[in-house]
């Protein structure tokens, strides 16, 4: 799928929890802050996996860094209550 529809699609769930599974097999979960050109921002939910954030392109600090666009391969939106 392209950058644009991810795009879009973390566009409409902002504020939502979602899990994102890159290209690279890795999986993130969070609440979507923020959703910039090409990237996804997460704020972290649940117990921290490290204490210096997750993602692409450098280390987060409580809002964790941001996702690029590119690498995503799948968003589930998921249920607070799962938490």
């Amino acid at each position: 799928m392209s950058v644009e529809h991810f795009h879009g699609l973390c566009h409409r769930h902002m504020g939502r929890a979602v899990e994102i599974r890159t290209h690279d097999g890795r999986i993130h979960r969070g609440i979507i802050h923020r959703v910039s050109n090409n990237r996804v921002f997460l704020q972290p939910i649940g117990r921290p996996r490290n204490l210096g954030g997750f993602g692409y392109g450098g280390w987060g600090w409580g809002w964790g860094a941001g996702i690029g666009l590119g690498f995503i391969a799948s968003l589930a939106v998921l249920s607070l209550f799962f938490w």
